[in-house]
């Protein structure tokens, strides 16, 4: 803006030359070549170096003072050139930049009183130059606050964006350093003690090798079926990292899950009530995951021997899954799960529009269930 500014001041500055040295003014009034080539030189120079100084500074006693001074300058200029055309500009320009420097009735009042500068004239032409000097400076300050405006807005829209920007790394950061934190829980909870196990029986087994071979071989054995189980739970547990979402059907997926619980030890059943309908990614995602979950914890934790899958299409405008476990259920002191597992259904659900909860009675077993809208 400042740049355009000063381009069109330079131009109306060799317009005015143009217009006192080469032609003569268009209006029948006295006029001074000289006087006008330097005074038009002394207003470029304000116009230019001193505007962007003043603009630099705040203060509104000194905003007010350059441009009242612009303004004397300018009606002198306009005076000893006759009128002319480039005169025209330069108070033009100095409309602008006080809709730049002042509040807007500041800005008003100086497109009110630069027509004044016709005063001099047959009153005739005056009024009609007055007149078309008035409309000329009303549509510079209105342009000139509008591309403000514009500006301010395209700032403000940037702003936003590196703020939106900024808000969407720290989500992702706190979302990387969940997940960090779930892994590690399941490999220190189950990778991390299959591993120690193993290591005790293998200890066991090296220990009464030379004396007890049939011993030994025994408690290898032993140690090779959790390796097993501690390779599955690997496995399992990088297939959901690996997997965004179920790649089959729901009614399939949760049955797969069901038929992998059961080949684990806890038999699984798989009840579907209600007639299926299509879901929403985030919604089917949620009930695969709580499924999945739910699973996991009945084998880790749960000590159960029977696991039941409840897939509910009943309700008018929500799906509800269960999970249901005969096992030993939650301490009547405790605070609640708080595993980050379960914290991630509860996230998951959340995003999903639905909720998750869990009933559990100490020894009666433990029901997690997850409902979405659908």
């Amino acid at each position: 803006m400042h740049r355009a500014l000063h381009a069109l001041t330079v131009a109306a500055y060799l317009t005015l030359v143009a217009g006192v040295v080469v032609a003569e003014p268009p209006v029948a009034m006295p006029h001074h070549p000289v006087a006008a080539v330097v005074l038009g030189a002394v207003y470029v120079g304000s116009a230019t170096v001193g505007f962007g100084r003043v603009r630099r500074r705040s203060g509104r006693a000194l905003h007010v003072t350059f441009v009242a001074a612009q303004l004397l300058l300018g009606y002198a200029v306009f005076v000893t050139s006759g009128a002319t055309v480039g005169a025209i500009l330069l108070l033009l320009v100095l409309v602008s930049q006080s809709a730049l420097l002042l509040p807007l009735p500041g800005a008003l009042v100086v497109v009110g009183l630069v027509p004044f500068a016709h005063l001099g004239m047959e009153w005739r032409a005056g009024l009609r130059e007055g007149l078309g000097m008035l409309a000329a400076a009303a549509f510079a300050a209105v342009l000139t606050r509008l591309i403000v405006r514009e500006q301010q807005a395209r700032q403000e829209l940037t702003r936003a964006h590196e703020q939106l920007r900024e808000y969407a790394l720290q989500v992702e950061r706190l979302a990387v350093a969940q997940e960090r934190n779930r892994v590690a829980r399941d490999i220190h909870d189950g990778l991390g003690h299959s591993l120690t196990v193993v290591q005790m029986q293998v200890k066991a087994a090296r220990a009464v090798l030379g004396t007890d071979p049939v011993r030994a071989d025994a408690v290898l054995a032993k140690a090779q079926v959790q390796a097993e189980e501690a390779l599955a739970e690997v496995r399992r547990s990088v297939g959901a990292m690996r997997e965004p979402r179920p790649r089959a059907p729901l009614a399939e997926a949760l049955r797969e899950l069901a038929e992998q619980a059961s080949a684990s030890g806890v038999p699984t059943s798989l009840d579907i009530t209600g007639q299926a309908r299509p879901l929403m990614t985030a919604a089917q995602e949620s009930l695969y995951r709580a499924a999945q979950e739910g699973l996991t914890n009945v084998r880790k934790h749960a000590r159960a021997t029977r696991a039941e899958l409840v897939l509910d299409y009943t309700r008018p405008a929500a799906v509800r899954l269960e999970v249901r476990d005969d096992g030993a259920g939650i301490a009547a002191d405790a605070d609640g799960p708080s595993g980050y597992g379960l914290l991630g259904l509860r996230e998951r659900a959340a995003h999903a529009g639905g909720r998750m909860s869990i009933e559990s009675a100490p020894g009666g077993g433990a029901t997690l269930s997850v409902e979405v809208p659908g």
